[in-house]
């Protein structure tokens, strides 16, 4: 019986609290309700700003046209809509939600709040858009006026700057002091526009003053340097180009190919045509074009160095030539005059004896193309560094007849004729090595790589093996002949080093000098160009030129067969 009575007053007690639990949260969700009420009647009466109010009334005092008339009378309208639609409908939505509530519809009134919150911001959003339009009438005069005050700061810059170096800009001056007077004459413009109240002027009078004064900003502070390089710097060039091209003409430098006088001239009318727009003060890709035609005649000055350095390898390929021909030509000469003796001497067959025929026809086309080099040289028809470039196709056609020879008198087996040939590839090789130190060393890299050290070393070591094996006796033909054949291949292994060591540097130096002009624009390319200039410094060209292009990249894809093309031009 006891226990029964326990478990009644367990129940009534489970439904007490569950009772008192849900009246809780019913009055706690009236009361976030009403509290939501309260807060969204608060923001409904904040919607209309005294603000709003105050500035329409300025509006109204500033009208003094159609135009303003109009649009203050559009503000009033929509004004009277918020005040007289939207905030009583905002009214109705509170009221009925607390009806909601009065019902005990919590959850009705909670979805009745949300769009009406969602109302509220709404209407909110047309009084703020509403005022932003009236302030851009009733705070026009002052915001212009502030944009004024310091375009006049910016503009006295700009004019104490030009007078300051006045004589800088010769024959531009009055287009200058023109242009001065036009934006005088809108600042008047101005200060009459706000005594009309002319308050729609007002934007755009300021809009070209700031067009206006930015433009002149910029041919203040680019004038001198176009002036400077297209009527002193340019002119000095192209005369010194003109002088040295005449000099080396009179020595037997063939320059044609390099079309100077065509190209001074048509300088002449591009620095005409800048100096034409910049009399009215347009100075759009003045100062690239006048940097392209410097970059053009400075490159000249390599043209000449490498007509220079081309008649002195020619020099030297006609003098190495014409030894080997002889050479070759002597050993040729003397195989027919032993001919009979070796027949008798070794067992050889037709086709043995044949291949002499055919090295003595390509040594004659060998001989055939250096008389037309001869010809030409004579004929003045082409420039050194084609010249040289043809005895170096020359050397290497001869090269090849050589080695035929080479192997020819390897076959016949006489000892005498491969130590000869192996003296000669020896002097051969001695040039390769030299050309190659005078070939890096002619560039004045900051630092030459360790890898063509290592790889000089490696060709002296074979030299040296060399004469080694010449000055045993008996003498290991073919042992001489390995050691000749693995030191030539390191000698010409450095002179490609050598190359393309040279090509790489120029090329990277040149993209570095191209990239400059960047640097002060583009905070990537800058710090691109800082770390290709530690790596040119360090010697390290390859890293060097793939870092500038990278950074140059980001500015002018494709910069790579850009500035090959103008380094192979």
């Amino acid at each position: 019986m006891r226990k029964a009575v326990i478990i009644i007053v367990i129940i009534l007690l489970a439904v007490i609290l569950y009772f008192g639990i849900k009246y809780l949260l019913k009055n706690k969700k009236k009361k976030n309700v009403l509290r939501n009420i309260d807060r969204l009647t608060t923001e409904k009466n904040l919607i209309i700003s005294s603000s709003l109010i105050t500035e329409l009334a300025k509006a109204e005092k500033l009208v003094n046209n159609k135009k303003t008339e109009k649009e203050v009378a559009e503000w009033h309208e929509r004004f009277d809509e918020i005040e007289n639609k939207d905030l009583p409908s905002l009214t109705d939505e509170l009221v009925d939600i607390e009806t909601s509530l009065m019902d005990k519809q919590y959850n009705e009134s909670l979805d009745k709040l949300e769009q009406c919150e969602k109302n509220i911001l709404r209407v909110k959003a047309k009084s703020i858009k509403l005022l932003g339009e009236i302030k851009e009438l009733t705070e026009s005069e002052d915001r212009n006026r502030e944009a004024v005050t310091k375009l006049k700061s910016i503009y006295r810059e700009v004019v104490f700057k030009y007078n300051k170096n006045k004589n800088d800009y010769q024959e531009v001056s009055s287009r200058i002091e023109l242009q001065f007077e036009n934006i005088d004459k809108l600042f008047s413009a101005f200060e009459v526009a706000i005594q009309n109240k002319e308050y729609e002027e007002l934007s755009k009078i300021v809009k070209v003053l700031d067009d206006m004064i930015n433009n002149i900003s910029i041919v203040i502070e680019e004038a001198p340097t176009i002036v400077m390089m297209a009527t002193m710097i340019l002119p000095k060039k192209m005369n010194d180009i003109k002088t040295i091209s005449t000099k080396l003409t009179r020595d037997g430098y063939n320059l044609e190919y390099l079309n100077i006088d065509y190209n001074i001239e048509e300088t002449n009318k591009t620095i005409g045509e800048i100096m034409d727009r910049l009399n009215v003060l347009n100075l759009q890709d003045s100062i690239f074009d006048l940097k392209t035609l410097l970059d053009y005649y400075e490159g000249l000055y390599s043209d000449f160095d490498a007509e220079k350095r081309g008649k002195k390898e020619y020099e030297r390929g006609i003098i190495n030539i014409s030894d080997r021909l002889s050479k070759t030509s002597s050993i040729v000469r003397n195989l027919y005059a032993e001919i009979d003796n070796i027949k008798d001497t070794y067992d050889l067959n037709d086709d043995e004896i044949e291949v002499i025929d055919e090295i003595n026809k390509e040594l004659i086309e060998v001989k055939d193309s250096f008389k037309l080099i001869n010809d030409r040289t004579l004929a003045k028809v082409m420039p050194y560094s084609k010249l040289a470039n043809e005895c170096e196709l020359v050397a290497v056609n001869l090269s090849k007849v050589e080695d035929k020879l080479e192997t020819t008198l390897k076959n016949l087996g006489s000892l005498k004729e491969d130590e000869a040939r192996a003296r000669e590839q020896l002097f051969e090789i001695k040039n390769i090595i030299n050309n190659s130190k005078y070939k890096i060393k002619e560039y004045n890299l900051p630092i030459i790589p360790e890898r063509f050290y290592i790889e000089l070393k490696e060709a002296y070591d074979s030299v040296r093996e060399i004469n080694v094996e010449i000055e045993k006796k008996p003498i290991s033909i073919k042992t001489l002949n390995l050691r000749v054949d693995t030191s030539r291949d390191l000698s010409l292994k450095l002179y490609q080093t050598a190359s393309e060591t040279i090509k790489t540097a120029a090329m990277a130096e040149m993209a570095i000098v191209y990239g400059n002009r960047y640097r002060s624009s583009n905070k990537e390319v800058e710090t691109g160009l800082k770390e290709a200039e530690k790596a040119f410094y360090k010697g390290d060209y390859k890293t060097s030129l793939e870092t500038v292009l990278n950074a140059l990249n980001i500015i002018e894809p494709g910069i790579y067969k850009k500035l090959l093309s103008r380094m192979e031009s």
